[in-house]
């Protein structure tokens, strides 16, 4: 099965690749890897999803924006490559999320972005990964998501 048919099998469509709105690039490609830049739950009308999470009771809804964030950048690389299959291994996930300073599970939010790598390319999909709090992000965005990847 490829990439795309396990997104159709979960439900999921990829959405269309939007451009950076500030002064850089949403991807480097260096060799067989790629650099994404950091990517959000940015929506089709170019809004994101916003706040900031302070409790435990609102890791479902920004582990979903977390997951949104993994679409997008799969979005990206698909219009990098061309398609996911040429993707070899997610190496590297730095997930940030915007939160209180007493808010302790960052890596519950993240972990909607990871699962959705590793449902789209299994194994390939595991990746070493950091998660961390942040004061703020940019537009208010609830998450933010960069990766390294290895590609052919």
């Amino acid at each position: 099965m490829t990439p795309e048919e396990r997104l159709a099998s979960l439900g999921l469509t990829l959405p269309a690749p939007l451009p950076p709105r500030a002064n850089y690039i949403a991807y480097r490609r260096v060799g067989d890897l790629i650099f994404l830049a950091g990517h959000g739950p940015r929506l089709p009308d170019n809004t994101y999803r916003v706040g900031r999470i302070s409790s435990a009771d609102q890791i479902a809804g920004a582990y979903a924006d977390a997951q949104l964030t993994g679409l997008n950048m799969l979005a990206t690389l698909k219009e990098a490559l061309g398609e996911l299959h040429r993707v070899r291994a997610v190496v590297k996930l730095l997930g940030m999320v915007n939160a209180e300073p007493t808010f302790t599970e960052h890596f519950k939010v993240i972990d909607g972005c990871s699962a959705l790598l590793v449902d789209v390319f299994g194994e390939a999909g595991r990746h070493a990964r950091s998660a961390v709090g942040m004061g703020s992000l940019p537009n208010g965005m609830t998450v933010e998501v960069e990766a390294i990847v290895q590609v052919s």
